[in-house]
């Protein structure tokens, strides 16, 4: 039995320590796990997203199309973006933030326009695919953890309480504090556990 997971966001979000903390996590405690990782646009504020498949029987590392079991986006439009990869019905975690494309942001400044797109219409756009979506505020959260950067483990945490998840909870409280930098490990382990108390 596979477990596929797509996340995606923008560079800058954190998208890579998820992925290294679900592999740490996997590679500690027995789990086969394949991952595929987008870099070349991290450092500009670009789309970019990950394939991460874990079980034992798991060869290649993309997912194919319609057979993701979560998408975890990080930004809004880019979840969005890549709700092809997600099967139909399959579970959605969403960070309540979207991160307009740079020359949008210059046109509608400059010519008085209305929003590049809204939460609700990405939402309404998503429903066609899965009701099964979690709208989660994970910059607020973030910030009430202590350090605004932190939205990605909030997210990570979120999608933990999910069904058919295939690492617990305190499985990933074992391995942040390997990952992040130690002044951040208390900050990234609140906002683990309260992106997991998030959920309903």
């Amino acid at each position: 039995m596979t477990y596929n997971l797509m996340t995606c966001g923008v560079g800058g979000q954190g998208l890579m320590l998820v992925s290294n903390v679900i592999g740490i996590a996997c590679a500690e405690f027995g789990i086969g796990i394949r991952t595929a990782e987008t870099h070349g646009l991290a450092q500009r504020s670009g789309s970019i997203y990950t394939h991460i498949r874990i079980g034992e029987n798991t060869f290649s590392p993309l997912i194919p199309y319609g057979e993701a079991d979560a998408l975890l986006g990080m930004e809004a439009i880019e979840a969005l973006r890549y709700v092809e990869f997600l099967k139909p019905n399959g579970i959605t975690i969403i960070n309540n933030y979207t991160w307009n494309p740079v020359q949008s942001t210059f046109d509608r400044v400059n010519n008085n326009e209305e929003t590049y797109i809204s939460i609700e219409t990405i939402l309404r756009q998503l429903e066609k695919i899965t009701k099964n979506i979690h709208l989660v505020d994970a910059t607020s959260i973030a910030n009430e953890a202590g350090n605004p950067l932190t939205s990605n483990l909030v997210l990570l945490g979120a999608l933990v309480k999910t069904e058919g998840f295939p690492l617990s909870l305190s499985q990933l409280e074992v391995v942040v504090p390997k990952v992040v930098p130690k002044k951040a490990i208390d900050a990234n382990l609140k906002a683990l556990l309260m992106g997991y108390d998030s959920m309903q």
